[in-house]
């Protein structure tokens, strides 16, 4: 893994994933741009595909969860509870409940909702055997980025406007901007360079001033050798199936 660069805290975003649950690892957020371009019905046909909620289907170990919110509440680092322990118990299961409804609207709008204009789960989706380890499995991370290249579903996702030239009456694009965890999705790109090839894909990351050290040669590289074969609070443990 590269050395990363913290971003400010003013500029990293909060989750817009209901599922988010609170964590030990710190994670450095990185803005991209990904242009994607090519014969106009192509780019309608994937416009349409990479339409989604952006939400992954996890599965939640609940009780486990719980019980993770309500360690740090009644054996504090420094030894002195700030509620009693029936109070820390009570609180522990009113969170459990906020995550798990939270969870579940997610889950419920994943049917109708496309307000994501790149959900990298419906153009690459997670299998079954990974969804039902949960989110923070080294394995699911593990999978993700050799996937996606990343370790989280992608953040702020909002489409750009369009800066092609008009007269390109046969031609389109779409541009799309997000934030991703601590890398950018270039594996996720080189995978969709090959599944749609008669489409044009640029992954352009925004990196702050001394940002992270080799990212962008490396994913270059990895861009440009595709391009020539084809143009701190809690861990959640997870139930497994």
């Amino acid at each position: 893994m590269p050395r990363h660069e913290t971003v400010a805290t003013t500029n990293v975003p909060d989750s817009p994933d209901p599922s988010w649950r609170p964590e030990r690892t710190h994670t450095d957020w990185l803005r991209n741009k990904l242009v994607v371009s090519g014969p106009s019905e192509e780019v309608a046909r994937f416009r349409a595909a990479a339409a989604g909620s952006g939400v992954i289907p996890w599965e939640l170990d609940l009780a486990g969860l719980e019980e993770e919110f309500l360690l740090p509440m009644a054996a504090p680092e420094d030894g002195t509870p700030a509620i009693s322990l029936a109070g820390a118990k009570l609180l522990a299961r009113r969170l459990r409940d906020a995550v798990a409804l939270n969870h579940q609207r997610a889950l419920s709008r994943m049917r109708t909702d496309r307000s994501c204009p790149l959900d990298l789960h419906r153009l690459l989706p997670v299998p079954a055997t990974i969804l039902r380890l949960g989110p923070e499995e080294g394995e699911s991370r593990a999978w993700l980025a050799r996937h996606w290249g990343v370790t989280r579903p992608l953040r702020h996702v909002v489409e750009l406007s369009s800066t092609l030239d008009r007269r390109r009456k046969k031609m389109a694009e779409l541009r799309v901007g997000f934030w991703s965890a601590d890398w950018s999705p270039w594996q996720a790109v080189v995978r969709l360079r090959r599944n749609w090839p008669e489409l044009l894909f640029v992954l352009t990351p925004d990196y702050v001033p001394g940002g992270t050290e080799g990212q962008g040669e490396a994913a270059g590289a990895a861009s440009a050798g595709e391009k020539d074969k084809s143009a701190p609070v809690s861990r959640a443990r997870a139930r497994r199936g």
